[in-house]
């Protein structure tokens, strides 16, 4: 047999092998098992080598297995009372409880009541209440951010760190190792470190080629928290940057919404602190979950969901379909980056359908052009439907925003897209407050008000070789 024929037949039994693991993994859509077949068949070489990169979730056993002991250590709930579920869930109203229990089911978060907050104006007053806290703090600070960037906002948080692990206040401060790496790599890190703070890379890459052996390189962590003493906590889209976004600055101004909690809720983002902390660092700070929680007599119900690749399978999905179905006057979202997976889609096409006003505000100028076109893909069903989208043109609408009927409210750093769903962890508050919900609601319609709106007029117009781009793109969403 000739060299060349061994090749053939070598070349064939791995690509077997590869299809029939793509046939085999668990937690795997009928759609994304064609898709990565397709690639396999059509590009070789370039498909099986793209396949063992990127086609499986995996961030590693050794991790996996760390993060499986932090999460059995710390407190497996996190509430203030015995029955302080029923007593929160005692002030929402019947044909919200299942949402709340949804999220429950998710990372193990109860709802908790209790709780005030304020949305924060724009992204630089976000920060400057964030260092304002931070000054103030006499405990502890834990920081959790995906890029933080060593700009104007960027070192006003290190400045303001600094600050306060001089007067003894203990400050850990994490970022995610890819979206952080230059501040991570700068002097100022090390700078902090010098100053007391307590340091730490998220999901660290270290050497790339090793890494591979390991597990997925754009696994990451999306993330962003900010707590401080344990009774203040923020959270939204907002990372720690200027607006202006230097690194993407042709798309700028980056536009958040960020909201600053207090309350029993502070608890349950610092047990999600906690757990990536403690994944990556050998600091054990589980008793600072041990300890009591004072519920205030009045304030919202809220929860924390924290999802990620070693969450439940289709758990922020889940969570969105739920709230889609629970709409019965108005259902408002913007959210930067929109694929979906199909019954996704469907749940909020039948929004619309049964009358419900659906609104879905997207940035006209994406700094994804992947997932921009694959999102212009399901235009045409979602106008069909009687969905209504607007295209915001003042910057980057950054912002990850749900308000429902004008009472439900979900914020926080989830995307509607794939690499939320399935590779970043993420996190995300559900709260219960027709005030807040108002404000958020306004913050939305000043978005709708920068925005164009999009048409079945204008989609139709669109030309063949638009359309085919798209639509690719989108047929290819469940590997990219």
């Amino acid at each position: 047999m000739s060299l060349t024929i061994v090749g053939v037949v070598v070349h064939l039994l791995v690509e077997l092998v590869l299809i029939i693991r793509v046939m085999t993994r668990p937690h795997r859509e009928p759609a994304s098992r064609i898709a990565w077949i397709a690639v396999i068949a059509a590009v070789p070489f370039l498909g099986m080598l793209v396949y063992l990169l990127f086609g499986e979730t995996n961030i590693g056993r050794h991790r996996v297995e760390r993060m499986r002991q932090v999460i059995q250590h710390l407190p497996s709930r996190v509430i203030a009372s015995s029955g302080e579920e029923e007593n929160a869930l005692a002030t929402v109203p019947k044909r919200y409880e299942h949402l709340f229990r949804t999220g429950q089911s998710i990372s193990g978060f109860e709802a908790i009541a209790g709780n005030s907050a304020q949305l924060m104006a724009d992204s630089n007053a976000a920060i400057d209440a964030m260092v304002a806290d931070i000054d103030s703090a006499t405990d502890h600070v834990h920081l959790l951010f995906y890029i933080w960037l060593p700009d104007r906002n960027g070192m006003k948080m290190v400045e303001a760190l600094k600050r306060a692990a001089g007067r003894g206040v203990v400050c850990r401060a994490m970022a995610d190792d890819l979206g952080s790496r230059t501040m991570i790599r700068s002097r100022h890190w090390k700078e902090m470190r010098e100053a007391g703070v307590r340091v730490a890379s998220a999901l660290p890459i270290g050497n790339p080629l090793l890494l591979l052996l390991r597990g997925r390189i754009d696994l990451r962590n999306h993330r962003k928290i900010l707590v401080i003493d344990g009774r203040i906590t923020y959270c939204g889209s907002q990372n720690c940057a200027d607006p202006e976004f230097l690194v993407k600055a042709k798309y700028a101004p980056w536009v958040d919404a960020v909201v600053r909690f207090e309350g029993p809720i502070v608890r349950q983002n610092q047990h999600l602190f906690a757990s990536d902390w403690m994944s990556y660092t050998n600091e054990d700070i589980g008793d600072l979950l041990r300890s009591p929680i004072a519920t205030p007599p009045s304030g919202f119900p809220a929860q924390v969901i924290g999802t990620g690749p070693t969450v439940r399978y289709t758990a922020m999905p889940e969570m969105f379909e739920s709230l889609f179905h629970a709409a019965r006057r108005e259902l408002t979202i913007s959210t930067p980056y929109y694929v979906p997976d199909e019954s996704m889609q469907n749940a909020l096409c039948a929004a619309a359908w049964r009358g419900v006003k659906t609104t879905i505000i997207f940035p006209a100028k994406n700094d994804s052009w992947i997932v921009g076109a694959a999102s212009r893909s399901y235009y045409a069903a979602l106008l069909e439907a009687g969905v209504e989208i607007h295209e915001y043109v003042g910057g980057l609408l950054h912002t990850k925003s749900l308000t429902l009927d004008g009472e439900i409210t979900l914020i926080g750093s989830a995307n509607m897209d794939r690499r939320s769903f399935d590779l970043n962890y993420e996190n995300n508050i559900l709260l219960y407050d027709p005030k807040l919900t108002t404000e958020v609601r306004a913050r939305q319609q000043e978005y709708i008000s920068r925005s164009r709106p999009v048409t079945r007029e204008v989609v139709e117009s669109w030309s063949v070789t638009t359309r085919l781009w798209n639509n690719t793109l989108a047929t290819l969403g469940p590997i990219l």
